[in-house]
């Protein structure tokens, strides 16, 4: 039986999105089956004490734009870092991820086109038609998952991750859980990658001081 690993993210999240080819390639390295588990970032960061990114301080908003800088230069990207439509409203995008996992679907090949199309080609993921071409371009039945991705019991589900993730102690986007164990952001992948490598048991916050 594979390996899994929970992977909580949100499309609106540009590191989720720079993070997320290496993730997939550690995937396929490790044979890992993924727990998608797309959260509603706002919520989870106001009751995990983080703040919207208009509500941090200038120093912080400052050294963010340097840093998507380096990981676009570090991850070989080429991505707008103000794009058109963002930031927006990511409840039917990440909706149409639970959409498809409830009709037995895959929806990687979505995740693979939906997050450039808000980093690399500025399209407006808040609008059901843009969301319909992408997953009709990766050979999922976009009206029917566009139209189900908007229901109360998709978004209910949708709660539940966020729910979930902080039952799980995870705070922000992408957090990648294996073994009970939170690794926390793109630039963590390198340590689940050499947490897979070793085999090791997972560490834990309840340790002897």
């Amino acid at each position: 039986m594979p390996r899994q690993v929970d992977y909580y993210f949100s499309l609106q999240s540009p590191w989720a999105y720079i993070g997320h080819k290496p993730f997939i390639e550690l995937v396929s390295t490790y044979n890992l089956k993924v727990n998608y588990r797309p959260v509603l970032l706002v919520d989870l960061f106001s009751e995990t004490g983080g703040l919207p990114l208009a509500q941090r301080h200038p120093v912080r908003q400052r050294y963010r734009m340097i840093e998507l800088q380096r990981w676009r230069d570090k991850r070989g990207l080429d991505f707008h870092l103000q794009p058109a439509h963002w930031p927006f409203n990511a409840r039917l995008a990440d909706g149409v991820v639970i959409a498809a996992l409830e009709a037995g679907l895959d929806p990687e090949p979505y995740l693979q086109r939906a997050y450039p199309a808000v980093w690399e080609q500025q399209r407006n993921l808040a609008d059901p038609a843009t969301l319909t071409a992408l997953a009709d371009d990766a050979g999922l039945p976009g009206q029917q998952l566009v139209a189900r991705a908007g229901t109360e019991a998709v978004g209910a589900a949708y709660e539940q991750s966020r729910q979930d993730a902080l039952s799980a102690d995870v705070f922000g986007s992408p957090g990648y859980v294996l073994d009970g164990e939170v690794f926390w952001g793109q630039d963590r992948i390198e340590l689940l990658d050499d947490a897979l490598k070793s085999g090791r048991k997972p560490y834990s916050s309840n340790v002897e001081a």
